[in-house]
């Protein structure tokens, strides 16, 4: 269904899981508009083993790196992260879009192709000494991303890198988040 490209994955997740993760993400043609080719990741959430192997490498990373939270960005990223916290014996912080969060929040702006958006965290489920892994579903232009590592350091967290299901490569979001990264690492499982 995808094709993957070796260079840009993150080392250390075997071959026979990459070509799992792969052969469970189905292509829609034309979704969400004429042209797109649209990567569905809801057959690999709906196999049990599939979804559970994803679950563990994220939980891997997530230990490799230290992390002592994981951030999931709205609304697959949730999806991904909880169940990988839970495995990796870390807390979970949702990273909302602005005004779904009650209580206190950190916002940050980030522009869009056309426009812009923000996000949200809690203003007290990150602190200081924290080591955060931010995990999504897709990374395409970086935008999300990018912010969310914004709002950890903001929050006075450390950032422990980015895990990403699959990469567009196409699109360079890793080049965008370069930056923003400043030399954390960025895990992606799959690229096409």
């Amino acid at each position: 269904m995808s094709s993957i490209s070796d260079t840009r994955e993150s080392a250390g997740v075997p071959d026979s899981v990459r070509q799992l993760l792969t052969d469970r993400i189905r292509d829609v043609a034309d979704y969400p508009k004429p042209g797109v080719m649209f990567k569905d990741i809801t057959p690999l959430l709906a196999d049990a083993e599939a979804f559970a192997v994803l679950t563990d490498a994220l939980a891997e990373i997530a230990r490799e790196r230290g992390a002592t939270k994981i951030v999931g960005l709205e609304a697959r990223g949730f999806i991904l992260a909880a169940p990988a916290a839970v495995r990796a014996g870390v807390g979970f912080v949702p990273v909302r879009k602005a005004g779904k969060l009650p209580g206190a929040t950190l916002a940050q702006s980030y522009e869009l192709e056309y426009g812009s958006a923000e996000i949200e965290v809690h203003a007290e489920d990150l602190a200081e000494g924290d080591r955060v892994l931010v995990i999504d579903d897709v990374l395409a232009t970086g935008g999300t991303a990018e912010a969310s590592l914004q709002l950890i350091r903001r929050a006075g967290a450390q950032v422990a890198g980015v895990a990403i299901l699959m990469e567009l490569g196409f699109l360079d979001g890793r080049g965008r988040m370069a930056p923003a990264l400043a030399g954390a690492p960025l895990d992606c499982l799959v690229t096409v």
